[in-house]
C-alpha cells in the first residue's frame, strides 16, 4: 500500500480544535484540503504527521504552538494614533482589518486595544501561541 512521503500531493479531511475542544477550522462540507507534503503549504506539525500514512488512515495529531503558528511576536503589535484611522473603520476589539505595508502588501491585523488616543493592532496569526489538535483522514495521494 502506498504511503505518504515528502513531495507527494495529498488530500485530507480535517477538523482542527483548541485545547478547550472548540473547533477553529474544518473541511467538513467542503472538498478535502490538497497540498504538497513538505512544501511549507501547511503548518509544520501537521505536515510531518502525514508521512507514512496510507489512503483511508485516520489519526489525531497534537501540534504544539511552536510547530503551528509559533509564539506571538511582541514586535507584531503596533499602536496607531486614533486620529489616523478613518471614522468609518470599525474599531471593536477583535475586529479583523487589513493594512498595507510600506512595500504595498496587504496584511491582516486584529484590533486588540482601543483608547481615546490610540488603537493597537496585532499582526500575529490569531492562533499564534496556541497548541492545536487535528483529527485527519488521508483521502488521496497523487
Amino acid at each position: 500500500m502506498t504511503q505518504v512521503k515528502p513531495g507527494d500531493t495529498v488530500r485530507i479531511h480535517y477538523t482542527g480544535t483548541l485545547s478547550d475542544g472548540s473547533t477553529f477550522d474544518s473541511s467538513e462540507g467542503r472538498d478535502p484540503l490538497e497540498f504538497v507534503v513538505g512544501s511549507g503549504q501547511i503548518i509544520p506539525g501537521l505536515d510531518t504527521a502525514l508521512s507514512g500514512m496510507s489512503i483511508g488512515d485516520k489519526k489525531v495529531v497534537e501540534v504544539p504552538a511552536d510547530e503551528a503558528y509559533g509564539q506571538p511576536d511582541p514586535n507584531a503589535r503596533q499602536a496607531v494614533p486614533r486620529a489616523e484611522i478613518p471614522d468609518h473603520i470599525p474599531l471593536d476589539l477583535g475586529t479583523q482589518l487589513q493594512v498595507q505595508t510600506p512595500q504595498g502588501q496587504a496584511m491582516p491585523v486584529t484590533v486588540v486595544e482601543v483608547t481615546e488616543t490610540e488603537v493597537t493592532l496585532d499582526a500575529n496569526h490569531p492562533l499564534a501561541g496556541r497548541d492545536l489538535t487535528f483529527a485527519i483522514e488521508l483521502v488521496a495521494i497523487a
